[in-house]
């Protein structure tokens, strides 16, 4: 479905991504796990058109997506919810969501289909419907901005650390929106540095370091391999199965 081919880009006159290939297939959960710096957002950014790669291409399902520019790319069918809070914390949450709805705001009933659609999906959404999106705890906000993104029924969902700053419970929460979405069919790429985490979610891993990929595979072939402690944990097999399950 999505496919990087030796994709460099980065900020100003240096790369951060330094010839990336991978590819995600429809109705997979893949996740790209590495250490700090290693490139995993810029992926995303790339893909969404909010940072344009330098050399090398990046399609879906065939089309080339490089040379066009974010809103483009979202009305192909990709959404991205980014790792920063990205509510508008005055408005109320209904209307953050229905703003993802914005290229389909002059058909009503499918604005409204749409909605119904990702309230049946993440219930919270219509419980706190009213409520001003920055009276809500993390993990809530982190919810309403995947649903906004729902409200364009994407074919490719992107989700930037995911897990991060969230309580226990909270992740929990997260965690089950995402097994949902694969369960519906839901082509997910998600950046995460949680490994037992994103790894236990993924069918498919991609290790990055130094803004290259290192290793592909299912989730359990990634986080089984032998290289795996040395290029992320800094220890032995054994030690990163420890840290997957323990």
């Amino acid at each position: 479905m999505l496919t990087l081919e030796d994709v460099t880009a980065g900020y100003g006159g240096g790369n951060v991504l330094q010839g990336v290939s991978l590819t995600c297939g429809e109705g997979t959960v893949t996740c790209i796990v590495g250490p700090n710096g290693a490139g995993k957002s810029t992926v995303l950014r790339v893909i969404s058109g909010l940072l344009r790669c330098r050399t090398g291409s990046v399609a879906l399902a065939g089309s080339r997506l490089d040379q066009l520019d974010p809103a483009r790319i979202l009305a192909l069918g990709i959404t991205q919810v980014p790792q920063s809070q990205a509510l508008f914390p005055g408005m109320s949450v209904r209307e953050n969501v229905l703003l993802g709805g914005y290229l389909i705001r002059r058909d009503r009933r499918l604005l409204a289909a749409r909605f119904d659609a990702v309230v049946a999906r993440i219930p919270l959404v219509g419980e706190r419907a009213r409520d001003q999106a920055g009276n809500l705890s993390g993990g809530q906000r982190r919810m309403v901005e995947i649903a906004r993104c729902l409200m364009l029924s994407p074919k490719l969902l992107l989700l930037d650390e995911p897990s991060l700053g969230l309580d226990p419970r909270s992740l929990a929460g997260v965690a089950g929106l995402i097994r949902s979405l694969h369960e519906g069919g839901t082509t997910v790429l998600m950046v995460e540095q949680n490994v037992r985490l994103g790894l236990g979610l993924a069918t498919h891993g991609v290790v990055m370091e130094g803004g290259k990929v290192r290793l592909t595979g299912t989730a359990a072939a990634v986080r089984d391999n032998p290289e795996m402690a040395s290029l992320y944990l800094g220890g032995t097999p054994a030690s990163v199965k420890e840290t997957q399950h323990g």
